[in-house]
């Protein structure tokens, strides 16, 4: 069964890349409600059209898409009919830089992940459709080396995800570590003797008991609170 086409909105203040990317997203059905320079367009093309995804570049004029992706998705951005036009909006971030401290900003602030501006065009596709899908974009290898560089530090931006550990099980602790160090769901089956839907049951039940929103909001907890070290992966006991 065919769902609702996937909605995007483009933000970058290189026409050249807007262009690129929309082609791109266009030749696989993805309808690209609007383009913006800078996050202010970025808001407001949101707060329009209500996209599914949003492409977002980080350093950009008038406002950056860290204040952007804030407003996006910290509440009470209003739609044109005055509905919520943020609910169910994801936004993955565009950057140069797979260790810039801007990034880990923005996965603070909420985004579902990061691509690399050299992206091929399969991956570009293929993540606007992941996220859409409800799940998160994570790299393992690079998102584990940026939240584990930035998640300490005095200077970092604090999430404010302050959540009470207590209530997981000692199954889910443990998968939440691992999912940390970036692991997938197919990963984490093997690394746990489990069945992909069990562990897909488990992931579903932190983020809905953590009041998290995906895997990465899940991964930046567990750096934040100490359950993981950032000194290496732990063991699974």
């Amino acid at each position: 069964m065919n769902g609702p086409a996937l909605r995007a909105v483009i933000a970058d203040d290189q026409a050249l890349v807007r262009t690129g990317f929309g082609m791109i997203l266009a030749a696989d059905g993805i309808e690209v409600t609007a383009e913006a320079a800078d996050g202010a367009e970025a808001v407001d093309a949101v707060r329009r059209t209500r996209p599914d995804v949003v492409l977002m570049d980080i350093r950009m004029p008038r406002m950056d898409g860290i204040e952007a992706t804030r407003r996006i998705l910290g509440g009470g951005l209003e739609g044109a009919d005055g509905s919520e036009g943020y609910q169910g909006t994801r936004v993955i971030i565009l950057t140069t830089y797979d260790l810039d401290h801007y990034v880990y900003a923005a996965l603070t602030a909420g985004a579902s992940g990061f691509l690399l501006k050299d992206v091929t065009p399969e991956h570009l596709v293929a993540a606007v459709r992941l996220v859409r899908s409800g799940d998160a974009l994570l790299a393992p290898t690079i998102t584990r080396r940026l939240i584990e560089r930035f998640a300490h530090r005095q200077e970092s931006p604090r999430t404010g995800l302050h959540r009470d550990l207590s209530g997981l099980t000692p199954r889910e602790l443990e998968v939440l570590r691992l999912l940390a160090t970036g692991l997938s769901n197919a990963e984490l089956a093997d690394r746990l003797f489990l069945s992909p839907t069990t562990v897909k049951t488990h992931v579903g039940r932190i983020l809905s008991k953590l009041d998290l929103r995906d895997r990465v909001q899940a991964v930046v907890l567990a750096y934040e609170s100490g359950l993981i070290s950032p000194q290496g992966p732990p063991g699974t006991g």
